[in-house]
């Protein structure tokens, strides 16, 4: 096949993943009529461009969480600020990886007494940049450098060695009959997050709702508060009270 049918089977493929959300290499071969060694040959060479992500014999859209930002959007600074006021001084928290949730931490800023634990690389750095330096402590376990944190039954073995007074866990999609969803294969830390937390709350953009993931997170049985912006549509915010959610819409652009 010529260099320019290469190109284009690649560009069809990411269009493809766009619109399902993954696709295996076995059903990629039969559309494009091609060898599953040419697939997971464009899948190798789309990763390493950082256009996909390889997931179990096929791929997936790099997630939007993992898309490098200079800063936060104004959406998930207004969430950051909203997630970060439910946050007593003295609080033991648990914060898991992701860009919304990272949006937290200059807020916390002035809080006193915190105990905080993370998997996220990029959330421990920024929380020793603040003034009143929480207590801070790593999860450990296996290091996955897709997103950036650590991951795993290591993980999980010492989360279960603590309690917490809330745990703050992003998510890639809002799903208003399952709960939430996430690109990420290795669910079970979070899972473990919201078990050993009293309260636990989910940080997610109003774009999200509707999104289809393919692996779920956590069941609304097991959220108390969902943390969104001002777009949630009334039928969406209507559905997660019933199911006993608490629903908190920040303001873009206002400040407490």
């Amino acid at each position: 096949m010529s260099k320019r049918n290469t190109q284009q089977r690649r560009h069809q493929i990411m269009a493809l993943l766009n619109e399902a959300g993954e696709a295996s290499v076995e059903q990629l071969a039969r559309k494009f009529e091609t060898s599953e060694v040419t697939i997971r040959k464009d899948l190798t060479t789309m990763e390493g461009h950082g256009l996909l992500l390889r997931r179990h014999g096929g791929a997936i859209p790099v997630p939007r969480e993992l898309v490098v930002e200079e800063a936060p959007s104004e959406v998930k600074r207004a969430i950051g600020r909203a997630a970060a006021g439910l946050i007593p001084d003295h609080h033991r928290i648990v914060i898991d990886y992701g860009r919304t949730t990272a949006a937290m931490i200059p807020e916390l800023d002035h809080r006193r007494g915190l105990v905080v634990m993370t998997n996220s690389l990029h959330v421990a750095n920024a929380l020793r940049e603040l003034e009143n330096e929480p207590t801070l402590l790593m999860t450990g376990g296996t290091w996955d450098p897709h997103f950036e944190a650590f991951q795993g039954r290591v993980a999980e073995q010492v989360l279960r060695g603590y309690d917490f007074d809330q745990a703050f866990i992003g998510a890639d999609g809002i799903d208003l009959e399952r709960g939430t969803c996430t690109f990420n294969e290795q669910i079970g830390l979070s899972r473990v997050m919201a078990e050993v937390a009293r309260e636990v709350v989910v940080l997610a953009e109003s774009s999200k709702v509707g999104r289809r993931i393919p692996n779920q997170e956590l069941p609304w049985d097991q959220v108390n508060t969902l943390v969104t912006d001002a777009g949630l549509g009334d039928g969406a915010r209507t559905a997660l009270e019933r199911l006993g959610v608490r629903v908190v819409c920040a303001e873009v652009g206002t400040h407490a």
